[in-house]
């Protein structure tokens, strides 16, 4: 299970941790200062670190910038009060996964938690491209068949570059493998890589979600919130379904793709950002602009690049090497023999049309 460092000098909150954090199956490590903390990050590093601002010693801010060298890629969650947002906000800017007010919601904090896990691992593991059916690796691009060799050249081709990427494909292609592994040979893999889902977020949220915003923005908004875009500086971000964007967020896209700024909700000016944009969609966005659903100037500007990902059933040559690869993993996962397939049902995988591709296999 996942570890978790807590740093914050206030034994009770530690317990508190300890408790609720140990009732959800993970792993606790406790420093008391961020000196500590940093000790911790470098000994025996944990998948995430939940970390106060005001400690003695080494503040919260001074100890995320240490850890961030250690670890470009580690999620860190900073807990702050009231009257020390504005740091908290800065440790945001330089990178920090988040931050929390305290006191917080332990249903928000766990929340946030999972989130945080899910984005660490996605950018500490590898996708294995062209990969064996003896690896095991859930991150795995699997198939030697020709549409696949085209889409390992392209990944290749594109992902030294800094272009703008649009993958294309039908639901369960593998679209957000293939945008992790141009991530993985980037020349930015050392920084952030954060996924949008683009229909996951409800719309009323979706903008403040991407582009943060100002104190007194909305009604409920007593903080600047840095957006998941100014988080991801230097790094990269892969709106997933952007097919089904709303329409007003599609120019605020258009403007970060242009001008290489975003506005926060309630800013009164511009913020720059520097991002890699990888985008994918099952949609057809050619369509999609005839009707008026998909600005025509955004089409553009994500078109630089265009990666389409073939069907299974477009290459039903795979079907044995893939079929071997999720036994093999899945027998490993649940600590079983590996159980062998018979011809007959070889036979039936391979006549059958999968209209949900590799996820339906």
């Amino acid at each position: 299970m996942a570890k978790i460092l807590i740093v914050d000098d206030d034994p009770q909150l530690r317990k508190s941790f300890q408790k609720i954090l140990a009732a959800e199956g993970y792993t606790l490590q406790a420093a008391f200062t961020g000196e500590a903390g940093i000790c911790s990050v470098k000994q025996d590093p944990p998948d995430l670190v939940i970390m106060d601002v005001r400690m003695p010693g080494m503040n919260g801010l001074e100890a995320f910038k240490a850890m961030h060298k250690i670890d470009p890629k580690l999620p860190v969650i900073i807990m702050t009060a009231f009257g020390t947002t504005d740091t908290a906000i800065e440790a945001t800017k330089a990178g920090a996964f988040d931050y929390v007010l305290k006191p917080f919601d332990i249903p928000e904090i766990l929340n946030l938690i999972e989130k945080a896990l899910q984005a660490g691992s996605f950018m500490h593991s590898k996708v294995q491209i062209n990969a064996s059916p003896e690896n095991t690796s859930k991150d795995a691009l699997v198939g030697k068949s020709q549409p696949m060799q085209e889409v390992y050249k392209s990944i290749g081709r594109v992902a030294p570059t800094d272009a703008t990427v649009l993958i294309r494909g039908e639901s369960g292609t593998g679209k957000e493998l293939v945008a992790k592994a141009i991530y993985n040979h980037s020349l930015r893999n050392d920084k952030s890589f954060l996924v949008i889902n683009c229909v996951a977020i409800p719309e009323t949220l979706l903008e403040s979600e991407l582009f943060g915003y100002e104190k007194g923005a909305f009604s409920g908004a007593v903080n600047r919130r840095i957006g998941k875009i100014e988080r991801a500086d230097e790094g990269t971000i892969f709106l997933d379904e952007i097919g089904d964007m709303p329409f007003n967020i599609q120019a605020k896209i258009l403007r970060l793709l242009q001008e290489k700024s975003i506005e926060r909700l309630g800013g009164l000016k511009p913020v720059t950002v520097d991002v890699r944009i990888i985008a994918a969609t099952n949609r057809d966005l050619e369509k999609a602009v005839v009707n008026g659903r998909f600005r025509e100037d955004l089409y553009y500007r994500l078109n630089v690049v265009s990666l389409r990902l073939p069907k299974l059933n477009e290459r039903k040559d795979d079907l044995p090497i893939l079929t071997e690869y999720f036994m093999e993993r899945f027998s490993r996962e649940m600590n079983i023999p590996y159980p062998g397939i018979i011809d007959d049902a070889r036979n039936a995988l391979s006549e059958y049309s999968w209209p949900g591709n590799v996820r339906e296999l």
